[in-house]
């Protein structure tokens, strides 16, 4: 069998983390440098290294943290800090520590990576996004944040409160990040106790409702329900800002280089705009995972990564628009999403995917979305047509996994692909099982004696009964 990629080119995005050993010293924040209310003190307790966990049952998050911009010593300039931290983590091991200093140190250029841009302000839009931080083993950590001025006059200091978990669930944490600001807009003092109630409640299964109590003055005791949605595979994204910024032609032109693990730079004015549309990106990836460098909003500070040999996913804020079109930079596909154009392209993006399968798509994208569905039933729509691209192409790989007697599978990558009957699939899927995102995907399923039972299992099980039903009415017309 041919050789496929080794398990770590997941590394190959350099694992943003490590970037910033050398480049930023390693501190601990600091108490609150304003009246902000306590921080708690936590016995010890490591740090997680997961993957998101679809499942239920772990904790919302690991830290709640308020950045805000405080002045250089040099007085010159305005630089990102943390002004506070929930929970503070005491009695750390050594490995520990700096990892916590590491994450501590990255997280504040994320939350502000306007770079040169930072200055109080006397208007600020709302925005709500989010960022990823990959380590070396690969394993990832989510912020989720939400900017704001604080209210008061004249010119002031922007302020973001950002939520770091492990857990994928946008929609989810926008719903905390509302409660945590209508709470800011009284006292940092009653944050605590919701962030604790939160912090102690387990994460809720697909489909399932955690329901929290939190006093606020004047107007009591409140019940919060927050609610998983049934589908957990797209509940951390939300395809209207993708479908506002471009056609259903240029979506499915980035879809396919991203399926060849291209490098795709996204232009845009806002941070929200930026952040969700590079999530639904890679959530048209379902089953399959990005597992390269991926920066939903890049800082000014790491604006050298669209220069990279690697295959990468980003979004850069259009004030870069100019540093970026000046780099160096091949066989990338740049996307400008306020004007909902290509600036650079390979030029084959039309001819990657077999022409059956994009009409399929394309058809099934354009029987309409209506103003009153859900975000749900929208991203169920935009979905669907990818995922059932996938099941037509690679969903029978199970049948090609032979098992040894130790249980080990070994995937039949040459009996796999010539299985297609379509010369333009099996030309396709001939350069898809060399890519990163179908190796990872094989070697679990390699693992695994029994395919899980998830989402695309069960459309995987709906396209073959439906084929079982046509060959006998196929017969009977003949």
């Amino acid at each position: 069998m041919p050789d496929r990629p080794k398990k770590m080119e997941r590394q190959a995005g350099g694992g943003i983390l490590s970037r910033f050993r050398k480049r930023l010293p390693l501190h601990r924040a600091g108490p609150p440098q304003e009246n902000l209310g306590e921080v708690v003190k936590e016995p010890e307790r490591a740090l997680e290294h997961c993957l998101p966990n679809l499942a239920g049952g772990q904790h919302f998050f690991e830290y709640l943290l308020v950045v805000s911009l405080k002045r250089k010593h040099s007085g010159e300039d305005y630089e990102p800090r943390i002004i506070y931290q929930f929970p503070k983590r005491e009695n750390l091991l050594r490995g520990q520590q700096e990892e916590e200093e590491r994450l501590l140190g990255a997280i504040p250029l994320f939350c502000f990576p306007d770079g040169n841009e930072r200055a109080p302000l006397t208007e600020c839009p709302r925005e709500t996004f989010s960022f990823v931080l990959t380590n070396v083993d690969g394993s990832r950590k989510i912020g989720y944040c939400r900017r704001l001025l604080p209210d008061g006059h004249g010119p002031r200091l922007p302020r973001v409160y950002c939520i770091i978990s492990c857990i994928g669930c946008f929609g989810l944490f926008s719903k905390i990040l509302d409660e945590v600001e209508k709470r800011h807009q009284i006292s940092m003092a009653i944050i605590y106790p919701f962030m604790q109630g939160l912090r102690e409640a387990a994460f809720p299964a697909p489909g399932k409702t955690v329901t929290l109590k939190s006093f606020i003055p004047d107007s009591g005791t409140e019940f919060i329900s927050l609610t998983r949605p049934l589908d957990s595979h797209l509940e951390h994204v939300d395809f209207r800002s993708l479908m506002r910024c471009l056609s259903f032609e240029q979506i499915l032109q980035i879809f396919a280089s991203a399926v060849l693990e291209r490098r795709i730079i996204f232009l845009a004015e806002g941070l929200s705009t930026l952040s969700q549309c590079i999530h639904a990106t890679a959530a048209l990836l379902y089953p399959f995972s990005w597992a390269h460098t991926y920066i939903p909003v890049v800082p000014e500070s790491l604006l050298g990564t669209v220069c990279c040999p690697t295959p990468f996913m980003v979004g850069v804020q259009m004030r870069f628009r100019q540093e970026v079109l000046d780099s160096p930079m091949e066989e990338v596909l740049l996307v400008n999403l306020c004007e909902g154009t290509f600036l650079m392209s390979v030029g084959d993006e039309k001819d990657i995917l077999p022409p059956k399968l994009q009409d399929d798509i394309l058809e099934s994208l354009s029987q309409g979305i209506k103003e009153s569905q859900t975000s749900e039933q929208i991203n169920e729509h935009v979905s669907r047509p990818f995922v059932q691209f996938f099941v037509k192409t690679v969903g029978h790989y199970a049948s090609y996994i032979k098992r040894e007697v130790n249980g080990q599978g070994r995937f039949q990558e040459r009996a796999f692909y010539k299985a297609l009957t379509s010369k333009a699939n099996r030309r396709f899927v001939k350069k898809f099982v060399k890519t990163q995102l179908f190796s990872l995907f094989i070697q679990e399923a390699e693992k695994s004696k029994n395919p899980p039972a998830d989402y695309f299992q069960k459309k995987i099980r709906e396209y073959e009964e439906q084929k079982k039903q046509k060959k006998p009415k196929e017969k009977t017309v003949k």
